[in-house]
């Protein structure tokens, strides 16, 4: 079957440490999942509230070996097949991932919020939080898939004025986000992921503060919101999403968002920054939504 999904990311850290935070259950239980066991070569597990379907594991190990990864999980029915493998790039690692079996970029924006249609935000917020861990970096957050509560607060180590214009101002919004949007920036004006020509149902900005917050309202009833408040000589950033049903929250795009905020404050934080993201590929996602910088 062929590969439905995959990324490359750059991780400031030795192949070694990379590989045993991918392998190590305590690592992976800081990192990644509320539960993991693992005993290479003949098991690898993990499941919990983090986890899509992960009301048990279901995964079942292929190789681990030579920093190559690669297990079979079984969601929502389905089989799938990922990998993940690291190799040696100059002082730090190359992550490369992919995942056969999942819905092309159409179908899992029809369905962002079953087990299979989140698969690519939940490994895209994985990527971002195993970069920081490996680091030395907290973890920005993660999505706990049994909790209808869709709020984070984030500290960023920079001021109040310079956050809040990488939120509104669409060219360095697209640099740390990666993905491009366009934006009538005032109140009563259009947001859209991509360009306002191409999205069929952009968000309208419903609430603009400057460097104080920012309000999206999209037609389904979604709110999107983002708060910012001094905090230790730093910002306080308050990323909120309601409007949903407490029934099916959506929890692809929550996730996605939650990688964007982790790369938000490395944006911000890290000197000579440069995205995690190398590539990105999915299959049927329209051409130049991705802006990777320095790929």
């Amino acid at each position: 079957m062929a590969e439905a999904a995959s990324f490359q990311v750059r991780v400031r850290a030795p192949i070694n440490e990379v590989w045993h935070a991918l392998i190590d259950p305590g690592a992976l239980r800081t990192w990644f999942s509320e539960h993991a066991e693992v005993d290479l070569p003949s098991r690898y597990e993990f499941w919990g509230r983090y986890t899509p379907d992960g009301e048990v594991p279901r995964q079942r190990l292929l190789l681990a070996e030579d920093y190559v990864l690669r297990f079979a999980w079984t969601v929502d029915d389905t089989e799938t097949v990922v990998e993940l493998k690291l190799a040696e790039d100059g002082d730090g690692t190359s992550l490369s991932y992919s995942q056969t079996g999942l819905p092309d970029f159409d179908a899992m924006m029809e369905d962002s919020d079953s087990p299979l249609g989140m698969m690519h935000t939940f490994w895209a917020l994985a990527a971002a939080n195993l970069v920081d861990h490996v680091e030395g970096r907290p973890i920005t957050a993660r999505c706990d898939l049994t909790s209808p509560v869709m709020r984070e607060e984030v500290r960023i180590a920079a001021a109040r004025p310079e956050v809040y214009r990488s939120i509104v101002d669409p060219a360095e919004f697209t640099r740390w986000f990666g993905a491009r949007i366009e934006v009538e920036m005032r109140v009563g004006g259009r947001w859209a992921m991509g360009s306002l020509e191409n999205d069929p149902a952009p968000a309208k900005i419903v609430d603009l503060v400057p460097d104080g917050r920012m309000t999206l309202a999209y037609e389904e009833g979604m709110v999107t919101s983002w708060e910012l408040e001094d905090s230790g000589g730093g910002t306080r950033l308050t990323f909120v999403q309601s409007g949903f049903s407490g029934e099916k929250p959506p929890y692809g795009s929550w996730m996605g968002w939650l990688s964007g905020l982790a790369e938000l404050r490395r944006f911000h934080e890290i000197d000579m920054w440069l995205p995690i993201w190398v590539d990105v590929h999915l299959d049927g996602m329209p051409e130049g939504l991705i802006a990777l910088e320095g790929k």
